[in-house]
């Protein structure tokens, strides 16, 4: 699972939740962005509420964290790390999974995926990573 969208492949992501490493990248950012902290403090993993969580409904959840403290997502940009698989097909539904989560226009979520050439352990498919930054501007 990757932004919300099931990526076919022979191995998979381990996590609390759904390990949907994206979308925790953008929640990261998100609660940044506003002074709150990191995702960690919002939704342990220790709790058991959020095991095997979708994690487009902790996006969603943040949001509505984000509105509660007079904040509200402006702009998301992100990078999905992994050698393989090949996730240019996937980009545009998990942008469209992320900004529909985020009540944000699809313009307003730019994603991308790169690889390491073969470097570390994610250019040996030991692992993928993400990284975001996130505009959140005051509620009006």
């Amino acid at each position: 699972m990757l932004g919300g969208v099931t990526v076919p492949f022979e191995k998979g992501v381990a996590g609390h939740s759904d390990g949907d490493v994206l979308s925790h990248a953008v929640i990261d950012a998100l609660l940044g962005g506003a002074g709150l902290g990191d995702i960690g403090a919002h939704f342990p993993s220790d709790d058991s509420r959020y095991e095997g969580i979708s994690s487009i409904t902790l996006l969603e959840l943040t949001l509505e964290k984000l509105s509660r403290h007079g904040w509200r997502p402006r702009y998301v940009d992100a990078t999905i790390l992994a050698q393989r698989p090949v996730l240019r097909p996937y980009v545009g539904p998990m942008r469209q999974a992320i900004a529909a989560a985020l009540e944000l226009d699809p313009s307003a979520v730019n994603l991308k995926a790169t690889t390491t050439d073969s470097l570390g352990f994610v250019g040996r498919g030991e692992g993928i990573g993400s990284l975001a930054v996130a505009t959140v501007e005051p509620l009006p």
